[in-house]
């Protein structure tokens, strides 16, 4: 499996935050010519069977996914799993742990909101969940946007939902350490997601590659919706400096939502080991 592999290592469905299936995200990443798909929801691996089964019919290689949400140094860090037995009781007990806390988290959202006029946010953003277990800020956008409050999920972040503005809740989620942990124990690998995005200084960004890999983590999202070009490039040498694999995934939600379809972004940078040559044994092969 080269480095030109069209992969695509992120994405969601409904059983988190996107708005497909697994079995319509599978069609739609062979359709774009995906050969290799993971589907990672939120702390969530009930998805995992129907998407393994989905991509097994269209004759697609699958790895196992999940994205864990995860506090470090106060803010919150994603953290892809990667190709382990979605069946790990010490995972699947581990995760049901970090979602536990999103109900009460919703309804203070809620609460908050009504206190500047917006009435019934909570059922209003159940309206778009697949998993109560999993009602999180995007589905809250979902509302304020069909509602006519906001034009686009863009202002609902302007106006609300972030640090400082209304309905903003911060949430304990699980240490990087218990992260890494459960996906590797269950026989992954655990991969950062989506670096660029967090507003981390050097020295930040530095203490989280090295304690990442102090816990046994082994790659980093280089390729990913989110980055620019540029980001490639930083990325592509931060793999190289901390010794990780390199991994691409589109970070898909919905049609209508993400600017990146499955299956469209770059190849990877030359001189990186992807990810899949390291997963090769756990890949779930079509053939």
């Amino acid at each position: 499996m080269s480095i030109l592999l069209n992969a695509d290592l992120h994405c969601h469905s409904v059983v988190s935050d996107g708005t497909l299936t697994p079995e319509a995200l599978a069609q739609r990443a062979h359709a774009n010519g995906v050969a290799l798909w993971a589907l990672t929801d939120h702390d969530e691996v009930g998805g995992q069977h129907r998407a393994m089964a989905a991509a097994a019919a269209l004759g697609m290689d699958y790895l196992t996914g999940v994205e864990i949400s995860v506090t470090f140094i106060g803010a919150t860090v994603h953290i892809v799993g990667l190709g382990f037995d979605p069946d790990d009781a010490g995972l699947v007990a581990g995760l049901a742990a970090t979602r536990g806390g999103r109900g009460e988290r919703a309804h203070e959202m809620a609460r908050q909101l009504a206190q500047v006029g917006i009435r019934d946010a909570y059922e209003g953003a159940l309206r778009y969940v697949g998993n109560p277990e999993l009602i999180s800020r995007t589905h809250f956008a979902r509302f304020l946007v069909e509602t006519g409050v906001c034009r686009d999920t863009p202002e609902v972040f302007r106006r609300f939902l972030t640090e400082g503005k209304p309905g903003y809740v911060p949430h304990r989620w699980a240490s990087l350490g218990d992260a890494v942990r459960w996906i590797t124990q269950a026989g992954g690998m655990a991969v950062i997601a989506h670096p660029a995005r967090y507003k981390f200084s050097a020295t930040e960004e530095f203490a989280l590659f090295s304690e990442f890999r102090q816990h046994g983590g082994q790659g980093v999202e280089v390729v990913t919706g989110s980055h620019t070009a540029a980001e490639y490039v930083t990325y592509a040498g931060m793999a190289k400096e901390f010794g990780l694999a390199a991994s691409r995934g589109s970070d898909f939600h919905s049609p209508d939502e993400s600017h990146t379809d499955l299956g469209t972004l770059p190849p990877l940078p030359g001189a990186l080991t992807p990810v899949w040559e390291l997963l090769a044994d756990r890949v779930r092969r079509a053939h």
